[in-house]
């Protein structure tokens, strides 16, 4: 019989002084800071090439925050509740000398994790860069091992090569531990599941496999194409066994297995199939410095107007905390009994994973 796949999740514990909390009682706790809108990649469930083509108008520089501008934001965030900044894109690495940003978020006190997701492309030559900057840990998002499918679903024809050389890159310069996130898609790399927990099996890099999700409004998403992560967790179990193990903290997106016989860990993340709303503790900004409380939000509150025009960080941070405490976000959970579409989401490439 195939394990089950039901996350031990911890029970939502009172936060600590000066974190606010939203209507469901979940803290504001983690803080996902697009730094741009662009990408090297046309990843067919983010940025399809049809659309972001070579005539595509992306924001100009002066619309996007500087790098002192989210230091002060993330400064804010860190005073409500905010432990842990993950940096995304877009494509985090193409923003010229990102690493000035670690290196301003590293000194913020009160940050006790500082992470990056990225596609690994640019990665070997920047991993270096990134750890002295103060960057502890690396996502990198790889869906498959097969060059072809990989190209295909890029959107460049790009390879693995340059990818898993930036994964090297990062473990020699101790951005551990790596995670690998691969988007799973019935039909297109469903078949190259348990090739790619093979390649990292035993590495201690973790590979994390994501149910594709309706995130935005133009990569095409049907049910059909969801591959539920028990069917994912099935397919390994049937080479390797494996068992589960508790999650690591509140909110931990991704549900966490080992192999039995000791050779590491993996993950599963379901939105689709088993949402975490109830215990989902992330606040996300844009690049142009809209905050956005849920993956699936239609609006976001403006954040750069205030920012630019002199208003102080304590009226700042009365807008997030305002913001945080009227939250009542669960999408993932209700998505099946919407009997419409809930408008206009923002884009993955906006606010990241």
């Amino acid at each position: 019989m195939s394990p089950s796949t039901s996350q031990l999740t911890p029970s939502l514990p009172l936060p600590a002084g000066g974190a606010v909390v939203d209507r469901m009682r979940r803290p504001l706790h983690d803080l996902r800071i697009s730094v741009t809108d662009r990408c090297n990649f046309r990843c067919t469930y983010c940025m399809p090439a049809e659309i972001y083509g070579e005539r595509y108008h992306f924001l100009p520089k002066s619309a996007v925050l500087s790098y002192e501008e989210i230091a002060r934001l993330a400064r804010i965030f860190v005073k409500l509740g905010v432990k842990k900044i993950r940096l995304t894109g877009g494509e985090p690495l193409v923003r010229s000398n990102v690493e000035e940003l670690v290196a301003l978020l590293a000194k913020i006190e009160g940050v006790e994790d500082l992470a990056m997701t990225t596609n690994g492309y640019l990665l070997a030559e920047k991993a270096q860069a990134l750890k002295g900057a103060g960057l502890r840990r690396i996502t990198v998002s790889l869906d498959t091992l097969d060059d072809e499918i990989f190209g295909k679903m890029n959107g460049r024809g790009y390879g693995v090569k340059r990818v898993l050389e930036g994964i090297a890159a990062a473990d020699a310069a101790g951005l551990r531990p790596i995670k690998i996130d691969a988007v799973v898609q019935r039909g297109v790399n469903d078949q190259t599941v348990v090739d790619l927990a093979r390649h990292f099996k035993g590495t201690g890099h973790i590979v994390r496999f994501i149910e594709f999700m309706d995130v935005g409004n133009i990569n095409g998403w049907k049910p059909e194409f969801v591959v539920p992560s028990s069917e994912v967790i099935a397919r390994i179990n049937a080479v390797w066994p494996v068992e589960p193990v508790e999650a690591n903290y509140l909110g931990e997106v991704a549900e966490r297995w080992r192999y039995k016989d000791g050779s590491g860990e993996l993950g599963v993340i379901s939105s689709v199939t088993q949402p975490f709303c109830a215990t989902c503790t992330r606040a996300r900004l844009s690049p142009q410095g809209e905050l956005f409380t849920c993956l699936f939000g239609t609006k976001g509150k403006d954040l750069r107007e205030p920012l630019r025009s002199g208003a102080a960080d304590a009226d700042i941070e009365k807008m997030v905390s305002g913001v945080w405490k009227s939250r009542e976000d669960r999408y993932s959970e209700i998505r099946a009994s919407l009997d419409r579409p809930a408008g206009k989401k923002i884009e993955m490439y906006q606010i990241g994973g």
